[in-house]
This record gives structure tokens, C-alpha cells and sequence, in this order.
């Protein structure tokens, strides 16, 4: 089928899928049909009548699920991508806040987001939370955002600047002004405000959040990372009235009890980046304890500096780390589990409808519903061996698929992959663009600094002395033998 048939505004059906609804029953239709007109959706059942001209999808032997929901990706670095795979949390925060992240230019940052945008749809996220903390100026800004309309997905713009005091950028005038004319409220483009709070006792956020306040601007903050952000900066936060049902707290991972109770009360949402939480240090995923308070979750890629840019590898890996987890706290006590807590269902609503929660998207996107906007994927891969048989749907999405299996992603009622090719996107400039940014920042920082940046130095390992060898036998016997 070429794509040539989707550019004209027809509608369009999916015929005989296994669709995943994940509304509020999490409804499973075995050979469901889905059918599209304009920017929404307008029929899901069997069997559908639908309009003249109308463009069929066979989706049979395939998933269709809602578009995934990213709810923080720094999408600035994917130009970057790989670099930084061996590095800790620390080498991170050493290259792009103390030494060569302030090197971006604002043409560096368009293309980062560029690539990374046409990633997330390629991977089958519709939506992603850009959580743009690398906006030096405004020019950077508007770099960003410029990025962002280019791209067929849908996106939440967070604004922040990891060189500079967010009670000093977000107060200027100048980034105001920026943030009034261009949150316009569309559907395709929402704003959130991205800010780390340090638990300084002076609480000198308080202008950043009064700032959010006054531009009606939900606020997504790094919470719960081992030596950067503790229990001081949410108990500031709650005390001083700034903790809503709105803020998104990303990782989570070292906070006590006391803050994962004020979370809870006030309503806020955890995004989990597992992948990163699991390289980084910033605590151990924290799954298992958002679970045991009730607080809400979403997942999230970090950043493609090290990590996979796909919610499938995010649903694995936060089943792997919290049932690994079960599995090591029953063992310390002699115990043995014989059912997991976490579900692949589970893990699959957070990749979608968890994610349109957090984001107040949910009225919009996020399950497959009658008048909700046509933000769709549909897995199907007749060439893998992988694709057959779907015993289990949420644990063939969360555990056996990939991004070769997405065939088909529509986001608002359009096509922007199909049969397993992006539509209408332009991978070569992109490319130039990307291949630019490596260029100009691996001369601008000299190579052996950009080797050393890629190459941590391996720490010197000592291996346990091992009384089982018998060294000085072996020795023994080997000068006989000779």
C-alpha cells in the first residue's frame, strides 16, 4: 500500500486487529476494527461500516494499541547518541552542566530534537515530554520548539536551562514573553515548566514555581537523586503549597517514606526512566515503592546520551527491575515468591494511559475510545518469527515486541509510519543536521577530549583471593611433570 493514499484527509480503517483498548476496562478486542475521520476516533468495534474511499490497513495477526506516551526525554542530546554509554551519573553532570554542554549551539539543539523526534515515532511514541534543559538563550528556545512543530508527533515542551539559577531564567522577561506567545494551548503542543529543586532550606525555586503558577504552567522536576535532590527539596515543596496533582516527579528512587506519602497526598505522578535509574545511580528503580503508596506512573527514556529510545525497553526493564527486587527481598528473608506483584498490563498502561494522566492529556490521547484523537500504533510484522503466536497481548507488547514490529503509527488522525517506514520525513537532512552537530563539537573540543569524554577510565578491579585454586600445587605439579 503506498503512502501516497494517506495525504488527501480519507478515512482510514484497521481491520480485524487485536486491539488493545487500555480504556477504563482495558477492554481486549480479539479482531477489532478501528476507524478514523479527521483527527479522531470515530468507531471502534467489528465488522464497521465505513465511509467511501475509506483507506484499509489489514491489521490482522497484529496489536493495535494507543500511541506511547514518553513523559521525559532530553531530546536535545540525541545528536549525541551512545556517547556517554559507560558513563555514571557524576561523568554526566561533569560534561553537560560543568564543562561542554554550554558548547550547544542553538542549530545544535534543533537537531538533536529533530532526530530524536522522528525516533519516538518511529519507536511508536506519539507523544513525548521534551524536557529541554539545555536553553542557554532564547534563541536556543526557540531552536527547540522550532524542532518540535517540524515533526509530525505530539509534544510537551518543558523549558529549562541547567546553566543558570531556574529562580533567575524564569523570572526574566524576555523567557516569559516566549513562553505567552507561543503556548497557544493546542492539542499538538502543551508546555510544562522543567526545574530541579535543591532542598537549599532559602527554597529559592519558590520564584520558578510562582512564575509556573502565574503562566498556568504544570511544573516536572529530577526528584529522589542520590546526591542531587532529596527529601528537603519535596518537603519544601509541600510546605510551601507547590505540590499539585499536575507536577511530575521524575525518578523518585531515594526519598522516604515521608515524601512518598506527600506525593501520594497531593496527587502527583512518577516518571520512570528504569534504564536510567538502573546505569545511573540515581537509586534503585522505584517500582516496587510507588506501587505500595499508590502514586501514579509513566515511563520515559532520559536520555538517548546512553539509553534505548523506546517505551519497549522501558516496559522490559521496569518489569526486570521490580520483580528482581521482590525476588531479592523475599530471599533475605528465606522466602520465595510465587507470584509477581507487577503485571505486563501494568507496565503497558503506564506506557500509554498512564502517560496521557500525567500529562492532563487524558481526555485527548492515550486509549483507543470513540471520540479520542487518532493517536495510534499498530504492531505487525508478517516477516518475524517473533509476531506469532499472540498468546498474551500486554506481554507480547511488553516483553516480545520491538521497534521493528511497529507497522503502522498515527498521530492526530495521521500517518507518520507505515509498513514500517516513516512518512514523509526527511532522514537525510536530518542526518546532515546530526552529523554537523558531531562534527562542529568533536573539533570545537579537540579529540583527545572527545576520546576521553567517550572513554572513562576503567577503575582497577581486585580479585577476591580464591583459596579453591591451589596455586602453589598446581605450580608444584607442573615443575615435577617438566
Amino acid at each position: 500500500m503506498s503512502a501516497d493514499q494517506f495525504t488527501d484527509g480519507r478515512p482510514i480503517v484497521f481491520r480485524d486487529a487485536l486491539v488493545l483498548t487500555m480504556d477504563d476496562s482495558h477492554d481486549v478486542l480479539p479482531h477489532g476494527d478501528v476507524l478514523v475521520v479527521g483527527d479522531r476516533i470515530a468507531e471502534v468495534g467489528s465488522a464497521l461500516t465505513v465511509p467511501d474511499g475509506a483507506v484499509e490497513i489489514d491489521a490482522s495477526g497484529g496489536i493495535l494499541m494507543p500511541g506511547m506516551i514518553d513523559t521525559h526525554r532530553h531530546m536535545w542530546q540525541t545528536a549525541m547518541r551512545g556517547y556517554g554509554a559507560d558513563w555514571t551519573l557524576t561523568q554526566y553532570f561533569v560534561w553537560y552542566y560543568l564543562e561542554y554542554g554550554n558548547h550547544f549551539r542553538p542549530q545544535d539543539i534543533y537537531a538533536g530534537n529533530a532526530l530524536s523526534a522522528i525516533d519516538a515515532l518511529d519507536s511508536g511514541v506519539t507523544t513525548t515530554v521534551d524536557w529541554s534543559h539545555g536553553l542557554r538563550t532564547i534563541e536556543h528556545a526557540e531552536a527547540a520548539l522550532q524542532s518540535l512543530r517540524d515533526s509530525a508527533g505530539r509534544f510537551v515542551f518543558a523549558p529549562g536551562n541547567i546553566f543558570g539559577a531556574p529562580w533567575e531564567w524564569s523570572a526574566s522577561a524576555d523567557f516569559q514573553s516566549f513562553i505567552r506567545a507561543n503556548d497557544t494551548g493546542s492539542d499538538m503542543l502543551r508546555f510544562q515548566l522543567a526545574f530541579d529543586v535543591t532542598g537549599d532550606p532559602a527554597f529559592p525555586e519558590r520564584t520558578a514555581f510562582e512564575v509556573a503558577r502565574e503562566l498556568g504552567l504544570p511544573v516536572t522536576t529530577h526528584a529522589g537523586v542520590w546526591g542531587a535532590t532529596n527529601d528537603d527539596g519535596i518537603r519544601l515543596m509541600h510546605e510551601n503549597g507547590f505540590m499539585t496533582p499536575e507536577t511530575v516527579y521524575v525518578h523518585a528512587a531515594t526519598l522516604s517514606t515521608d515524601s512518598y506519602q506527600r506525593i501520594a497526598a497531593t496527587g502527583g505522578s512518577v516518571s520512570l526512566s528504569t534504564e536510567s535509574e538502573q546505569s545511573c545511580g540515581q537509586g534503585y528503580p522505584p517500582s516496587w515503592v510507588l506501587r505500595e503508596h499508590g502514586i501514579p506512573m509513566s515511563l520515559s527514556v532520559d536520555t538517548s546520551v546512553w539509553f534505548s529510545s523506546d517505551l519497549f525497553t522501558a516496559m522490559r526493564s521496569t518489569l526486570g527491575a521490580d520483580r528482581s527486587w521482590e525476588h531479592v527481598k523475599a530471599h533475605e528473608k528465606g522466602e520465595t515468591v510465587t507470584h509477581s506483584h507487577l503485571r505486563a498490563e501494568q507496565v503497558v498502561d503506564w506506557a500509554t494511559r498512564g502517560g496521557a494522566k500525567a500529562l492532563g492529556l487524558d481526555d485527548l490521547v492515550g486509549s483507543i475510545e470513540k471520540g479520542k484523537k487518532a493517536d495510534l500504533v499498530l504492531l505487525k510484522n508478517d516477516g518475524s518469527p517473533s509476531m506469532f503466536p499472540i498468546l498474551n497481548p500486554y506481554g507480547h507488547v511488553a516483553l516480545q515486541a520491538g521497534r521493528a514490529d511497529v507497522h503502522t503509527v498515527v498521530v492526530d488522525g495521521k500517518v507518520a509510519k507505515h509498513e514500517g517506514k516513516l512518512v514523509g520525513e526527511d532522514l537525510a537532512r536530518i542526518r546532515s543536521q546530526a552529523e554537523e552537530t558531531v562534527e562542529y563539537l568533536r573539533s570545537t573540543l579537540g579529540d583527545d577530549v572527545w576520546q576521553a569524554g567517550m572513554n572513562p577510565e576503567i577503575p582497577e578491579t581486585k580479585v577476591l583471593d580464591n583459596p579453591y585454586m591451589y596455586t602453589e600445587f598446581r605450580t608444584e605439579a607442573t615443575h615435577t611433570a617438566i
